[in-house]
Parts: structure tokens; C-alpha cells; sequence
């Protein structure tokens, strides 16, 4: 049996995958585009009380509300800062056996880029600014590396399952002693023994 050139030329396209690239912190960056539902222009974000420095806020996306992610603070960068260009990246990632979509800023943008699995390199154990659990791979980008994200994990809500309450409660006023401040939490209202 003889494979003619259209088989073989569909089988090399179902090797290629397409990424999203955009900047973030002066890093190019990449996720898969089926991941990708839309690109949208960086609006009102409102901010959600205890919730992790690396979540900004959310977003009225048509009526349902969007989780927004700085990558940045998530990578231990400086915090992004909204510019022109500042864009957020929505996308759908796997949580279980459910599909969930969060938004994603971006500083800006950059192209869609088509990669065979050759194309793209192990991580190194060491050496990036993101956690190697996070990266799929690292592709050629001129003379430096875009990091391609595993999206599933970079974006995992089990992260948000695993954080502790970081914000204390107030004490009520019965628990306080009249030398206390107004406003005390169950650390400051804890008196040493004399």
C-alpha cells in the first residue's frame, strides 16, 4: 500500500500544535491556542478580599464572572501594571473532570506561533522564574526561549483549595481587655503571662 503526499502532509499537520504567545515582565510566554477562548482588552477589574496576591479580581465576562490571574506575582515578579497594550487572556483549563475559565493578564500579546513536539525543549531543573511544574517546554524565540505553560497546572484552582485563611478575624469586644485596641485580632489579644 502506497501512502500518497496528502496523508503524509495531514499526518505532519496533526503534529503541529498552535501557541499563543504573550509578554509578561519582559518574557515571552505561551499557551496552547485550543486552550484559548478569547482575547479581551484589559477593563474593570474587581478586586475579591482573601483571596491570593496572584489573583487580581474579577471580570463581568457577558454575564459570568472571571477569575483574573497575575502571572507575574505568581512567578514572584513584580505585580503587572496596566498599560495600552495590557490585555487579558481568557481560557478554559481542567479542573477534575470540569472545565473552568479564568482570565490571564498579559502586559501584551505577541503572535500564534505552530511548533512540532521537536520544536519544543525539556526545562531546565533550574534557572526560569517559574516553577518547571508549570512549563511544558521551552521553544526558540529568536535568540531567546518562550516558555510554554502547562495551563492545567499553572492555572490549577487546586492551589485555591490548598490556602490556608490568611486573613485573621476581629475578636468580638467580649474577649478584649479595656488596655487592648479598638480593633484586635486573636494574635494581638493574647496577653503574655506576667
Amino acid at each position: 500500500m502506497q501512502i500518497t503526499r496528502e496523508e503524509e502532509t495531514r499526518e505532519k499537520e496533526q503534529e503541529v500544535q498552535q501557541y499563543l504567545t504573550f509578554m509578561i515582565a519582559g518574557e515571552e510566554y505561551g499557551i496552547s491556542l485550543l486552550k484559548v477562548k478569547e482575547i479581551i482588552e484589559y477593563d474593570t477589574v474587581t478586586p475579591v478580599p482573601k483571596t491570593p496576591e496572584w489573583i487580581r479580581g474579577v471580570i463581568n465576562l457577558r454575564g459570568s464572572v472571571v477569575p483574573v490571574i497575575d502571572l507575574a506575582v505568581k512567578f514572584r515578579l513584580p505585580s503587572s501594571v496596566a498599560s495600552r497594550l495590557t490585555c487579558i487572556v481568557i481560557a478554559e483549563v481542567q479542573c477534575g473532570s470540569e472545565a473552568t475559565v479564568l482570565g490571564v493578564m498579559a502586559d501584551s500579546v505577541r503572535q500564534v506561533i505552530d511548533l512540532k513536539p521537536n520544536d519544543v525543549e525539556q526545562p531546565p531543573a533550574f534557572g526560569t522564574r517559574v516553577n518547571v511544574e508549570y512549563l511544558l517546554g521551552m521553544a526558540r524565540s529568536g535568540k531567546k526561549f518562550c516558555l510554554i505553560l502547562n495551563t492545567d497546572k499553572v492555572l490549577s484552582t487546586d492551589e485555591l483549595l490548598e490556602l490556608p485563611d490568611t486573613v485573621e478575624e476581629p475578636v468580638p469586644e467580649s474577649e478584649v481587655s479595656p488596655e487592648a485596641p479598638a480593633v484586635a485580632t486573636h494574635q494581638t489579644a493574647v496577653a503574655a503571662p506576667e
